[in-house]
Order: structure tokens, then sequence, then C-alpha cells
């Protein structure tokens, strides 16, 4: 027990970790950590992703973290960190979480501009169709994006929307690659927004952030990245408080 407890601590550590790499941890033989890792496969708490391959955290322990996180009032922590981000940028900021392939609108924050994007709290949307949403999915193991997408079918809501599994999956890997995800009019005709997942301490997508903006004040790129560092300095700050609680 005592060892099984030390890989999982090492797997903490390192994210990945081969059969020889435990052996050498624990001062055992390969057979032993190899049956060890064995076990804690069986029961959900790591994974490989092919035959021989190296160990990495499972859904056991990913669910485990949520867990954890879900006994904390997400939406309170977050909220003084969404005030920041509003008075940042002075648009609209949101708090949004994934149910299923859909997600809703947990908080919101309202610019204080004459024209802005309203109060959209307990809105439900699909999440391929939202930057909140596609934060989240890039973030998911592969094998937990294929569950929610069954079929791979994607419904458009917009002419923007994105409606093609190819077309989806080429986006998350640039949202994994830059840090946040854009939305040009994709979920609502005249509204554009730039997104950021936040991680629990299994590095799963706990929920995400927006900066929700009308389009006429987002015309492109160059609008959106302007927007990104404010968002990356929000999630920060509210990972370190969710972490603080736990």
């Amino acid at each position: 027990m005592d060892n099984a407890l030390r890989l999982l601590g090492l797997l903490g550590e390192h994210q990945v970790l081969r059969v020889s790499e435990a052996a050498d941890e624990l001062g055992v033989a390969r057979s032993t950590a190899h049956r060890l890792l064995a076990a804690l496969r069986q029961r959900g708490f790591v994974i490989q992703d092919r035959p021989n391959g190296a160990y990495r955290s499972g859904p056991a322990l990913n669910e485990i973290g949520i867990a954890a996180i879900g006994r904390i009032d997400v939406r309170r922590i977050a909220a003084p960190i969404l005030e920041e981000l509003r008075n940042a940028t002075g648009e609209t900021a949101s708090l949004t979480l994934l149910e299923g392939n859909l997600v809703r609108f947990h908080d919101c924050v309202e610019s204080p501009r004459a024209v802005r994007v309203g109060d959209r709290t307990g809105v439900v949307l699909p999440a391929h169709c939202t930057a909140g949403g596609k934060a989240i999915l890039a973030g998911l193991e592969p094998h937990d994006l294929e569950r929610r997408y069954p079929t791979r079918s994607l419904d458009g809501r917009t002419p923007s929307s994105v409606t093609t599994w190819q077309e989806l999956t080429e986006e998350l890997e640039s949202i994994r690659e830059r840090g946040y995800a854009l939305n040009f009019e994709e979920g609502e005709t005249g509204i554009c927004a730039v997104a950021t997942a936040i991680p629990d301490l299994a590095g799963t997508p706990l929920a995400a952030i927006a900066v929700v903006v009308p389009a006429s004040r987002m015309p492109g790129i160059p609008e959106a990245e302007a927007l990104a560092p404010h968002l990356i300095t929000a999630r920060e700050n509210i990972k370190q408080r969710l972490h603080a609680a736990l």
C-alpha cells in the first residue's frame, strides 16, 4: 500500500512515469513496479496511451480532484476576480462550467459601457460555439472529449459556428498552443469573446472565464490578443485562491 501511494505521489511530481523510473524511485525490482502500476491501472488511477508506454494520471485521480474542488464554491471564489477583469478590460466578464457538451454561464459581471454584452447567468449554449466551452474542451483528455461527442456531430448556431469534427479538433490544438480560446460570433450574432480554462489540482479543466465583447469592438485577432493577458492574470489569481481553499 505504501509503495502504491508513493507511486501516485511520483505521478503528481513527474506527470508521466515509466516502469524503470518507478522501480528506481521505489528501490524495488522492475517486476514489482510493473505489478503495482498494473494494479493502479485496473482501478483507473493510472492509464497508458499505448501498450508498454509510460503511465500517467487516470480518471479515478481526476475524479478525486474534481470532487475536492466541487466542495468549494467556485463562483464565490471567482466573483471578485471577475470584477477585476471587468474593470481591467471595460468589458463583460463571465464564468462558465461544462455540462456534457454544453456550457452553462454561472456568473457574469457586466461592462459599464452603454453598448455591452448583458448578463447571461443561467444561459446554456453548445460548448463548441463559445470561447469558454472551447477553452475547456481543449484541456480534456482525448477519450473524455470523444465521450462527449460520440457521433462527432456538431450543430451550428450561426454562419460562423464550427460544424465539423476536423475543424473543432484543429481549433482545439491551436487553443492548447496559445493558452486561450476565441469566439467570433459563433454562438450568438454580434457577440465575440476570449476565454481561458481554469484547471483543477489534477490539471483537468474545471471552468472557464471569458471576456465577452460586442462584435464591433472585437473585429479581429489584434483586439482579442489585447484582452488575453488580462485573462491569463485572472486565471492565475483564481487558481491560487482555489488551491488555498483546499
